[in-house]
């Protein structure tokens, strides 16, 4: 079953003034769908405001055609969540944890519960770690285990926040290896200041800033925009701020004691440069900066 996900003009200012959302509109189906944007964005708000942890004063949420923020049962019952802090109860293991919450989550059945629980324990890897207290995981074992909650109860709508944040390379390719598999039949929204995360996984995404969406579409679309304009150099600390006065560098980076900038012009920008092919990170940076000016 194909299951939609529509969010209209969708309005959230906190008490002290600040606009995490400022007329959010977003439409996204089966699969994976990447938020990208800086920390403070208002991705974490936009989440709990989808899960219906919080209320927005204005706008629309439709999941398969029904509004669900007047019906908030709709969208739990079909939601698996993962925040990016995912708090643990000390001393009790994997399997009981997960047993435990299956029953909050409505699934009573002892045989259909130990199945699922069993399942999902395999699914994550975690299995023959099942009797070990969870507060003693590692990170990525931990960010694995909240997967596996989020995924009782078979949702339809698994959302994740800032989930590979703090994990080794190798922690985090099994990560979201496992999230690639999990969203083939589902919607599956990844909210991550990680390029790398939405590039490798989502053939959705979009960039929020500010409490706005400033673009959304194909990542590999998206970055071809900026065909033929990205130029970068190398070039010494010193030499850095009269670059940084005279041209639009969207990123620098420090490689081998050298600083790498890229810079996006329509042509040579300065003798030294060369033409490079564009990147989700420059399509980032470009679309941050432009929002700024």
């Amino acid at each position: 079953m194909k299951n939609i996900l529509e969010i209209n003009n969708l309005c959230k200012t906190y008490p002290n003034g600040v606009k995490a959302l400022d007329g959010v509109s977003l439409t996204t189906e089966n699969g994976m769908f990447g938020l990208l944007g800086p920390n403070g964005a208002g991705k974490s708000t936009l989440m709990r405001t989808l899960a219906m942890l919080q209320s927005a004063e204005s706008g629309k949420i439709l999941f398969n055609g029904t509004d669900v923020q007047p019906q908030p049962e709709i969208i739990r019952s079909a939601l698996g969540y993962l925040p990016q802090e995912f708090g643990v109860y000390p001393k009790v293991s994997a399997l009981e944890l997960l047993d435990h919450i299956a029953v909050l989550k409505g699934i009573t059945d002892y045989g259909q519960r130990k199945e699922q629980v069993d399942f999902l324990l395999q699914q994550t890897n975690l299995y023959q770690h099942r009797k070990k207290a969870v507060y003693s995981y590692s990170g990525g074992m931990r960010q694995r285990f909240g997967i596996a909650q989020a995924l009782l109860g078979d949702p339809k709508l698994i959302i994740v926040d800032e989930p590979t944040a703090g994990l080794d390379p190798e922690e985090r390719n099994r990560f979201l290896n496992l999230l690639s598999e999990i969203g083939e039949n589902i919607i599956v929204i990844l909210s991550t200041h990680l390029v790398d995360d939405v590039l490798e996984l989502c053939p959705q995404m979009a960039i929020m800033n500010q409490g706005k969406i400033l673009v959304q579409g194909n990542p590999v679309l998206l970055t071809a925009r900026l065909k033929g304009k990205i130029w970068c150099k190398k070039v010494t600390k010193s030499e850095l701020p009269q670059y940084q006065e005279k041209l639009n560098i969207i990123s620098s980076k420090l490689i081998a004691g050298e600083t790498l900038i890229h810079v996006i012009a329509d042509e040579l920008p300065a003798a030294g440069f060369e033409s490079t092919h564009p990147n989700l990170e420059d399509f980032y940076f470009t679309t941050l900066k432009s929002f700024k000016k």
